[in-house]
């Protein structure tokens, strides 16, 4: 497949194009800044342009764009930037592929696009699927409009999948970073009541089941978590054993809401049960469905 990716320089993004070249496929990515190597082509999200002729000939486009989402304070321009970097990205991008379809209606074409578990809001110690509804606070509405903006390219005939990815654990990941440093300083322990659900998903999961999702015959939003969500209490505990440290002290709530706002009372305190159904139902097989094997593969590799 000759396959476009947006927001190649983060995490998943790096290792997703080194997989897919290994499986074979063409792959280019679609830089802001001037291109540096033969596969990156310049676009222009913020002012909705991109040349046309860039996804004329694409078999799919892998949409992973987007203001970094990190733990501090959300300001209101920080917040404007989240969600306007995900409208302008995905606007962009779905236009450009309603375009290139119309012009080229018999060639089979694929949407992925990026999103969040964040789409169900807190939702407790009730399991949600993709069926579920949306949430209410901010980041519930900020993945509502990110994913709308898929329309025009869905309603031209590309399947259109979502990604709506949980908390990725792998080497290099914000969690494990923020995280394994906690930890290894011996202050870890479970943050707030340490009930709140954290929907994971292992690196190379996540990697996989969008490979996956580039010939499954899937659309809509596709939970990518891994099959056993976790507490964060019961998280903390995992990965104290992992790195050998003890997990006796917590972080109270309020501090974390002090410290970190609308951010820690969302994505820290509050969580999603969330399962992978469609993934799953559609032949999908994890490599990690515990935690700790999960954990062990990110601090060990290299």
């Amino acid at each position: 497949m000759r396959i476009a990716i947006t927001g190649a320089s983060g995490l998943i993004g790096k290792a997703l194009v080194s997989a897919l070249r290994a499986d074979g496929h063409e792959v280019f990515r679609l830089v802001r800044r001037t291109p540096r190597t033969a596969d990156e082509h310049r676009w222009d999200p913020q002012h909705r342009r991109i040349d046309p002729a860039l996804l004329a000939d694409v078999d799919a486009v892998v949409n992973l764009a987007g203001e970094p989402i990190r733990p501090r304070p959300w300001t209101r321009g920080y917040k404007e930037r989240l969600l306007t970097s995900r409208v302008d990205s995905t606007t962009t991008i779905s236009e450009a592929l309603a375009a290139a379809a119309a012009a080229d209606p018999g060639r089979p074409r694929v949407l992925l696009s990026g999103s969040a578990v964040g789409y169900y809001g807190d939702t407790g110690d009730r399991t949600v699927t993709e069926e579920s509804p949306p949430g209410e606070d901010f980041l519930a509405q900020v993945c509502v409009r990110w994913e709308a903006c898929t329309a025009p390219a869905a309603e031209a005939g590309v399947r259109v999948a979502l990604l709506r990815t949980g908390l990725v654990i792998g080497r290099g990941a914000m969690l494990m970073t923020v995280m394994g440093l906690v930890f290894r300083t011996g202050l870890g322990g479970r943050l707030g009541s340490g009930r709140q659900y954290w929907p994971w998903i292992s690196l190379g999961d996540e990697i996989d089941g969008i490979r996956h999702l580039l010939t499954a015959d899937v659309s809509g939003p596709v939970n990518l978590t891994a099959p056993a969500p976790v507490t964060n209490a019961e998280f903390t505990s995992t990965l104290g054993t992992v790195l050998h440290r003890p997990t006796v002290l917590a972080v109270p709530r309020f501090a974390l809401s002090l410290a970190l706002g609308e951010f820690g009372r969302s994505s820290v305190l509050g969580g999603q049960k969330a399962l992978p159904t469609k993934l799953t139902d559609s032949g999908f097989t994890f490599t990690h469905t515990d935690l700790d094997s999960a954990l062990r593969t990110a601090l060990t590799s290299s």
